[in-house]
């Protein structure tokens, strides 16, 4: 059974920084594109950031651009989102999503190419 877990979500002041944590399991996504997406209450999820299998391109929304860093460790089947300079409204629902290889740059800012998805971890910026 394939699993995405995400963890490190949390309270944090504005400024702060928190790291998410997303852990496959069930196969191995070494090749997929791995994306965080959020979505905040009575707003639809958007995409946040994703990096192509092997740690190769990465992709930023631009309201997250210079803070937020994507990476991952295909050894541990884990990807990670490094949060600094967290605002407001940052808070959110965060998801970890996997998608297949195949697709261009462009769609990974979509979540329609995604087929694999988290639970989600809860996000709150305090100011």
């Amino acid at each position: 059974q394939v699993q995405l877990v995400e963890s490190g979500g949390g309270l944090v002041q504005v400024g702060g920084s928190l790291r998410l944590s997303c852990a496959a399991s069930g196969r191995t996504f070494s090749s997929y594109t791995m994306g965080w997406f959020r979505q905040a209450p009575g707003k639809e999820r958007e995409f946040v950031a994703a990096i192509r299998g092997s740690g190769g391109n990465t992709y930023y929304a631009d309201s997250v651009k210079g803070r937020f860093t994507i990476s991952r460790d295909s050894a541990k089947n884990t990807v990670y989102l490094q949060m600094n300079s967290l605002k407001p409204e940052d808070t959110a629902a965060y998801y970890c999503a996997a998608a297949p290889p195949y697709y261009s740059d462009s769609n990974y800012y979509t979540a329609i190419v995604y087929n694999y998805w988290g639970q989600g971890t809860q996000v709150t910026v305090s100011s």
